[in-house]
């Protein structure tokens, strides 16, 4: 948790000192992914049991707590999986890399660049859906940004060289994300029927 600032106020810096830190996954699951992704399962809950889904002209979808708790859970599940499925996208791209970091490194820094997205999940506590994907859209732009000045130092390569891997992480990560938000629509805002 101790590098969500610096994320923020001074990202190079911050990739340079997570990149020294030799972090394993577990420590980071514990410390800092499991912690972040709580933020936006919580905030959707309350948002979702208690305000509901907002589609405007007072046209509320609002769940009950047993739907939102199931949904929360797989919700949650989603999102750790998200994680884990980045991290093993930015492995096998540095596959021709000589400095080709470990699966574990390439899930931690999975983890740090995600951040912005987490933070963003604070806005499902009232969830407007032009409000929702307002946010998202500028989460999701930081992330694109912490990923392309986090490649050059994470893979020790130039920024021409990380520019080009960062753009292609960036577009499978959308999709990554693409699938998530679409299983999360089906979840939150048709979940009801599930459970």
């Amino acid at each position: 948790m101790n590098h969500v600032w610096g994320l923020f106020s001074h990202p190079d810096r911050e990739m340079q000192t997570i990149k020294r830190e030799n972090e394993t996954v577990s420590h980071h699951y514990l410390h800092h992914v499991l912690i972040m992704a709580a933020i936006p399962v919580i905030c959707a809950f309350i948002g979702t049991t208690q305000i509901g889904w907002n589609f405007g002209a007072d046209n509320y979808l609002q769940l009950s707590l047993g739907t939102g708790i199931g949904l929360a859970v797989l919700f949650y599940a989603l999102m750790l999986a998200g994680v884990a499925v980045m991290g093993r996208v930015i492995w096998w791209m540095a596959r021709n890399y000589p400095q080709r970091p470990s699966l574990a490194r390439c899930m931690v820094f999975a983890g740090y660049v995600a951040t912005p997205l987490f933070l963003s999940g604070i806005v499902a506590l009232y969830p407007l859906v032009w409000l929702c994907v307002l946010v998202g859209t500028i989460a999701l732009c930081y992330t694109g940004y912490l990923l392309y000045v986090g490649i050059p130092t994470f893979l020790n390569i130039t920024r021409d060289e990380g520019l080009s891997f960062s753009s292609s992480t960036l577009a499978i990560g959308v999709l990554v994300l693409e699938v998530l938000l679409a299983l999360t629509v089906v979840l939150w805002g048709y979940g009801y029927r599930l459970f």
